[in-house]
């Protein structure tokens, strides 16, 4: 506006000169952002100053002046500040009192507690405590927190299926190894899936339907032992397992999974722990012949049970809890135990 009102001052050729120059910088500025793609983007301010001095302008000229917008452009913004500025003053005043901010915190944990809650059993729960707020007030609060409905909130996932009844849930599966002199040998191993703990029930160079129903009957009574309450067993579909295997498991009340067919992700479990002993042992030994195999294998399972930290368990051992934490650093001292030959290191 400054601007403007020197150039209302200044003689004729004055203006006209520095509107020539004007408009030659604005020609200049449009060509470089073509050239680069982009487009001026003005905020409001600026467009309230462009509509309000082209609407001095008689309609006959706005095609003359060299504007980066259209004048229909133009026009849209002035009727957008206007119905801005309507709406503005025919809101109606809402003298209602903000809501808590610990009203605000509590409606999304309970939502997040309750995954079958709608907003209207969470609106009964906050009235059975005394809070008084409106049932459309904790649906707006659910919506800005990104909480989702209740239908879409209430579904179960395979993992959080797995998650919940991990305590009654054992995985098994065979893997091979190669003896030295080539002889493959299959071992036969189960994992639990709440604490993690590995079971190596054998190897055997035929596994034949006997032998694995023979394995069954060692688990049913090791987990007898071990007062475990275990209700499924998930396996693939391979045909080491036998009929026999399973109806082992069903007079103990274990109920067999299937995996579906090359699926292994519904085994994710038991896969990873085949995985991880592939690395970490039987890629690392050349081994001798099928006693040295079990020997080794012993060393891994006590070591995965007894001393491996685990993520899902914070850090700890399925059969061993972390330890009180040490005040005294100085006087620490970390020694190195080798075992299965030395591929395995304890500290």
């Amino acid at each position: 506006m400054v601007a403007a009102l020197r150039l209302w001052r200044c003689r004729d050729d004055h203006k006209t000169i520095e509107i020539l120059l004007l408009r030659h910088q604005l020609t200049i500025l449009q060509r470089r952002l073509a050239a680069a793609g982009r487009r001026l983007r003005p905020d409001w301010a600026d467009r309230a100053i462009i509509a309000l001095l082209l609407g001095l302008v008689p309609k006959a000229r706005r095609a003359g002046p060299c504007l980066f917008v259209t004048p229909d452009t133009i026009l849209r913004w002035h009727r957008d500040l206007l119905r801005r500025r309507w709406a503005k003053k025919s809101r109606p005043k809402n003298d209602r009192r903000a809501t808590h901010q610990n009203i605000k915190t509590l409606i999304p944990r309970l939502a997040r507690q309750n995954p079958a809650w709608g907003y209207r059993r969470i609106h009964g729960e906050l009235a059975g405590l005394g809070i008084a707020i409106a049932a459309s007030t904790v649906w707006e609060i659910l919506k800005d927190a990104g909480v989702d409905p209740a239908p879409r909130r209430g579904s179960v996932t395979w993992a959080s299926f797995l998650r919940s009844q991990a305590e009654g849930i054992i995985a098994a599966d065979f893997f091979t190894a190669d003896l030295l002199d080539g002889t493959k040998v299959y071992v036969l191993t189960i994992i639990e899936h709440a604490s993690r703990r590995i079971r190596v029930l054998g190897s055997t160079l035929h596994p034949t339907g006997q032998w694995t129903a023979q394995m069954a009957r060692n688990l049913v009574m090791d987990l007898d032992d071990a007062a475990a309450t275990v209700k499924f067993l998930i396996r693939d579909r391979g045909t080491n397992f036998t009929e026999a295997f399973d109806t082992v498991l069903a007079d103990a009340g274990i109920r067999t999974v299937l995996c579906n067919v090359q699926t292994p992700r519904m085994n994710a479990i038991m896969e990873s722990w085949v995985g991880s002993v592939r690395r970490g042992l039987l890629s690392r030994t050349l081994i001798w012949n099928h006693e040295h195999l079990r020997q080794i294998l012993h060393h891994y399972e006590l070591r995965h049970n007894t001393h491996r930290p685990h993520m899902s368990l914070s850090a700890a051992a399925p059969l061993k809890p972390l330890p009180p934490n040490i005040t005294d650093l100085d006087a620490l001292r970390v020694r190195r135990t080798r075992r299965a030959g030395g591929v395995i290191n304890e500290y």
